[in-house]
């Protein structure tokens, strides 16, 4: 009897110095770390404001490469949820509370295997000039036993260094997608995207005059209709699309030094007969491609002029316009693909 007295006397004590330190320890916590990404802030948010963005910098990823996730709702807004199951990650949800973009994440983190908890993580963007600063937080309240812990668990030494690894990911991916978006931008002019190409050599059959514009649609349909003549004759495969190339354009004539063409292969020339054959070296060369009718092929031409301007080129003495889409296939004017490139010295 006086043993069982002594155990009850003890498990009080113990739960007495449970309660007391339960007291004594701290009552919520937050861990946060910050990094500034060279990119603007909307590029990191892109980043950050899905949770299946989220899944690819996240530190706990690798940790589990077989657990199960899943994503419900419309990803990026308030209430979509993300949900792990692993061995080594447990089980639990990540759900969207609030979102400003660009701006700011909030979410309800819900742990329930192997411990049970429910958090809240914060994701806080600030602007630095071209770059931003942001602070990944992770904060909740203590029930009796975490504020035990508490005194006895350093939450920030726990999982600091996880969020840090997290950050470092992301700065990564957002400076890499800041870096991809300014060399596309650096690429459009008036909403061409201007592509700078190395362009091997090309041979061409076909014929070189000068060409009133209202006659060139008629200079096009005989020469190109004799070239693919010549070519099919020899069996002889084109090498690319008709051409027009383009070697002065008159503006108070009104007409162009050009030739119709066809490409072929340099080891077919022996074989071809009857109409010129012109060499265009390889080099480089600015590309646009152009979708819509020929006579809106001009704000192309416009473009490449702006962009070689800009980029202080030189161009060369021939630009061509490759005719890609047959319209005798394709009816529709907005799905003819024209190719135009000005080769540079």
């Amino acid at each position: 009897m006086r043993a069982l007295k002594t155990i009850l006397i003890i498990l009080l004590a113990l739960m007495g110095l449970f309660v007391i330190l339960g007291l004594m320890g701290p009552r919520a916590f937050r861990v946060e770390r910050s990094t500034v990404i060279a990119a603007p802030a909307e590029v990191v948010f892109a980043r950050v404001g899905k949770l299946g963005e989220m899944k690819n910098w996240g530190p706990w990823q690798a940790m589990d490469k077989d657990q199960v996730q899943h994503i419900e709702g419309t990803d990026g807004t308030v209430g979509a949820v993300w949900k792990w199951e692993g061995d080594t990650v447990g089980k639990g949800m990540q759900e969207i509370i609030a979102i400003e973009p660009n701006k700011s994440v909030r979410t309800r983190l819900t742990f329930l295997e192997p411990m049970k908890a429910v958090n809240e993580g914060t994701y806080d963007l600030e602007p630095l000039g071209d770059s931003t600063r942001i602070t990944w937080g992770l904060q909740g309240e203590n029930g009796l036993l975490g504020r035990v812990m508490g005194l006895f668990m350093d939450m920030d030494a726990m999982i600091g260094p996880d969020f840090e690894r997290g950050l470092g990911n992301l700065k990564q991916l957002a400076e890499a997608d800041a870096l991809a978006i300014a060399r596309q931008r650096a690429k459009m002019v008036d909403g061409f995207e201007v592509n700078i190409v190395e362009r091997p050599a090309l041979w061409y059959l076909g014929e070189r005059k000068r060409v009133k514009w209202k006659d060139m649609e008629a200079f096009y349909s005989r020469t190109f209709g004799k070239a693919m003549g010549i070519t099919h004759a020899a069996a002889v495969q084109p090498a690319a699309a008709p051409s027009g190339l383009f070697y002065a354009w008159d503006k108070v004539a009104q007409e162009a030094d050009m030739m119709a063409g066809i490409p072929v292969p340099a080891g077919a020339k022996d074989k071809l007969k009857g109409m010129t054959l012109v060499e265009v070296p390889a080099g480089k060369a600015y590309v646009i491609d152009h979708y819509g009718p020929y006579a809106q092929t001009a704000r192309a031409h416009e473009a490449i002029n702006k962009k070689i301007k800009a980029d202080g080129a030189i161009k060369g003495e021939v630009v061509i316009e490759e005719y890609i889409t047959d319209p005798a296939t394709e009816p529709d004017t907005a799905k003819w693909l024209t190719r135009v490139v000005y080769m540079l010295k």
